[in-house]
């Protein structure tokens, strides 16, 4: 592990230069940062492949949800994207506040990561034939066709290199396809090399559920698009 191989050295080479203790200390930082967020995925995939609970009944406030997560994903971006949020339903969910913050979190941030500098990325919430539909659109890489019906299992790379550069633990996508199940939903991916990606997450009808700004899943109004 590059961690430890660092970890010797410095201990073999105490008094190394100070530019190579400062890459050291960048590089193992970053391996930190890594191997948290493997963790984290990994405590939440087993958490949901092993509930025998069933879903929370939260009234999830999906139009506020996707304000919080274009500010987040401003954040990772640093500026280099353009994000976009369309709301054009006012539905709230009925379900699990913190699985779909992580699914849908997971969808934003991918785009986010394989999006190159300049690119645009949409965050749409809507209702199509009657299902409140969460969708995520960008203008990234793409992704050949023969590798999407693999896309959600564990650990699986369509480019090995390019997952260590972005920083991805390879489960992003096995976690939204669990919580996508727990509520009865259907994950859909529509990519092409050069051309981008669309993820789409359709709820059933049952899950529409009236929302109120009192309830506790609530932070802001929603609004019908912003940049």
């Amino acid at each position: 592990m590059l961690l430890h191989g660092f970890l010797e050295t410095l201990e073999e080479a105490p008094t190394a230069d100070p530019g190579f203790l400062a890459r050291g200390i960048k590089l193992m930082s970053e391996q930190t940062v890594r191997m948290t967020r493997l963790v984290n995925d990994l405590l939440t995939l087993s958490r949901l492949e092993n509930s025998n609970q069933t879903v929370a009944d939260d009234k999830v406030n999906v139009p506020g949800l996707l304000q919080s997560l274009q500010r987040e994903a401003m954040a990772l971006s640093g500026g280099r994207h353009t994000i976009r949020v369309e709301t054009r339903s006012d539905d709230w969910l009925l379900g699990s506040m913190d699985e779909l913050r992580s699914a849908f979190g997971n969808l934003v941030t991918n785009a986010v990561r394989y999006t190159p500098q300049g690119g645009t990325i949409e965050l749409i919430w809507e209702r199509v034939n009657g299902n409140p539909v969460f969708t995520v659109k960008d203008t990234g890489i793409g992704i050949e066709s023969h590798h999407l019906s693999r896309l959600t299992e564990r650990f699986y790379r369509v480019d090995k290199s390019r997952s260590r550069e972005t920083g991805g633990t390879g489960l992003g996508l096995a976690i939204v396809k669990h919580v996508t199940n727990r509520h009865q939903g259907q994950l859909e991916i529509d990519s092409a090399p050069g051309k981008g990606s669309t993820f789409s997450v359709t709820f059933p009808d049952t899950r529409i559920t009236p929302g109120h700004d009192s309830d506790h899943t609530a932070s802001e109004a929603p609004r019908r698009a912003s940049n």
